[in-house]
This record gives structure tokens, sequence and C-alpha cells, in this order.
């Protein structure tokens, strides 16, 4: 059970968590999640809800899909547990990549088919940038940010034309860092990291480089789409993925949405600063545990309580 009075965070999860299956038995179980779903297939036009439960999962994975099927189910469970709890407010939001988006809903700075379109559009601009400028992604184990930011700026070559770049991408937790750019940046950036003793290199399954130069192209187009979305004032304070600070005016969230396509997601800062300002305890709403799993790293003293199926409900409940 939630200690109502704790300092609470809803947490959102970004693209990667995503799996086939996901949010059916939370759709099936609860008529509230099973309308988001609905809704989801009639603002896209297309069943967006038989993708994510049934795949098949080469489609799901496609990132046009996956962004949208993330920010869908985070939206039921975001939707059952104001059923469930309807007295339990957040006092900030924040999602990981995408999953800011999820957060601008849960901060009523933007409506649900609103941000469905717009993730869409986003994971869109982000294939076709990737197909113009393509890259990778890889997970580091063991290396400080410094560190990292050293041995990318290194391994790129802008005298070259186009710039080979590579740079951090995601600031996840300590001592676990996404880099991300041009395929041969960041090998040679994997070399010199291995040299410099990481603890475990691992390159992800991702055929674009989110969070760096190479989303260049996507920018002019993703700048309009976010120009074109209703947001408006957040209820509650959303911390902004390139901040890492709170974003309440419309200005502020377009800003961050904006500049979050070529730059890092400072996630390790995001969690540091809820906790300065008293959250206790992180809700993490959607697929998975990664969110959760990175909280422990950041400090082992918050509590993170993760939501996706109905036996987490289940749990919370009891």
């Amino acid at each position: 059970m939630i200690n109502s009075e704790s300092k609470i965070a809803f947490l959102f999860p970004g693209q990667g968590s995503q799996f086939i299956g996901m949010g059916h038995d939370l759709a099936a179980a609860y008529p509230a999640a099973y309308q988001i779903f609905q809704e989801a297939d009639q603002v896209l036009g297309f069943p967006l809800s038989r993708l994510a439960w049934d795949g098949p999962e080469e489609e799901l994975n496609d990132t046009i899909n996956t962004q949208p099927a993330i920010l869908v189910h985070s939206t039921a469970v975001l939707a059952v547990f104001r059923q469930l709890f309807p007295d339990i407010q957040a006092a900030f939001t924040a999602g990981h990549s995408m999953g800011e988006l999820s957060a601008l809903v849960a901060a009523s700075a933007l409506s649900f088919p609103a941000a469905l379109r717009l993730v869409r559009r986003r994971g869109e601009l982000m294939k076709q940038a990737g197909i113009v400028s393509p890259g990778g992604m890889a997970a580091v184990m063991g290396l400080d940010i410094p560190v990292l930011d050293q041995l990318c700026s290194q391994a790129s070559r802008l005298d070259l034309e186009p710039p080979e770049v590579v740079q951090v991408a995601n600031d996840n937790c300590p001592g676990q860092v996404v880099i991300s750019g041009a395929s041969q940046a960041l090998e040679r950036a994997l070399q010199l990291v291995q040299e410099a003793g990481a603890r475990r290199v691992i390159p992800l399954a991702v055929s674009i480089a989110a969070h760096s130069p190479l989303m260049t192209t996507a920018q002019a187009g993703f700048n309009q789409a976010v120009a074109d979305a209703p947001v408006t004032r957040a209820l509650v304070p959303i911390v902004g993925n390139v901040t890492a600070s709170p974003l309440v005016q419309a200005s502020q969230v377009r800003a961050d949405l904006q500049a979050q396509l070529t730059h890092r997601v400072r996630w390790t800062e995001t969690i540091q600063f809820m906790i300065s300002q008293g959250i206790s305890t992180f809700i993490e709403m959607g697929n998975g545990t990664v969110l959760t799993g990175l909280l422990k790293r950041i400090n082992r003293d918050a509590t993170g309580i993760n939501l996706g199926t109905p036996s987490d409900f289940a749990k919370l409940l009891n």
C-alpha cells in the first residue's frame, strides 16, 4: 500500500521496454485501461492494440509503433491508478526519453490524443533520420560521465564530411551510461572505453542514434510538430530530460521536448533533483522495471513501485 503521507513522483519508461502482450491483461481486467487502448486505435486509425498484444514483434519494434505503444500502455496504467487511488497526487512527473510525453499527459500539459499523435510523428521522424544518417548506440558500464565525454570527443571526427560524432546519450545512473552516434565514431569510442577499463559494453539493437547530432535531420519537422501540439501549462511540474529541472510553462515544455532529440537524457540528475525536493516514493507506470532498477542505483533509500499488470495493482491494494 502507498503511504499517503509520502511525497510521490510518477515515472514513465521509454523505448526498449516494449514486449508482445504489453497492456493486454491490464485492459482485460480494467475497463479504464481497455478504453485507453480503444481510444488509441481510433486516434491513430489502425489497431495499435492488436499489434501491442499479438505482434508481430518486428512490427512492434519499429520505432514508429514502439513509441506510441509505450505511451498508450503508460497512460492506461495511469488511468487505472487514478481510478483506484483518486486521492493520491504526484508532486512531480518525469519520463525517460519518449516517456517524457507520457509524463506530459500525467501532468495535464498535453491531452492523450495529442500526445499520441505527437509521439507517432516523433517515431516517424526519428526513423527517417536513421535512414538518412545511420548510426548506433551502446551501453557502457563502469565509467563516469566526465571520462566518457572525453573519450567520445576523442573518437569523434569533426574534420570529416559529414562529421562522425559520438556522444553521451543517456546518463541512466552512476556506472550505466549510453553513448550514441555515427557507426564509425561509435566503434572507435567502444575501443577507447574498453581500453579505459569499462566493466562491460553492450551494443544496443537499434539502427538509430537517438539523442545525438544524427537526429538533426528530424529536428525541423519535430520542432514544427511540437509547435503545433496543444501544449498547455502543466498542473504538475515535469522534470525535463534536457534541463533536469521542473517545467511548468508551455514554452519550457516545448523547448525541452525539441532539444531532447539531439541532447542527452539527464536521468541521474532528474531523480536526484526530485529526491532533493523531498520525493521518497517513485511509481513507474508502464512496461517493466527498468526505471525502478535505475532508481536503486541512484539512491538506495528511495522507494520504487512499478505498475504495469493487474498483479502489480493487486500487490499495491493489499
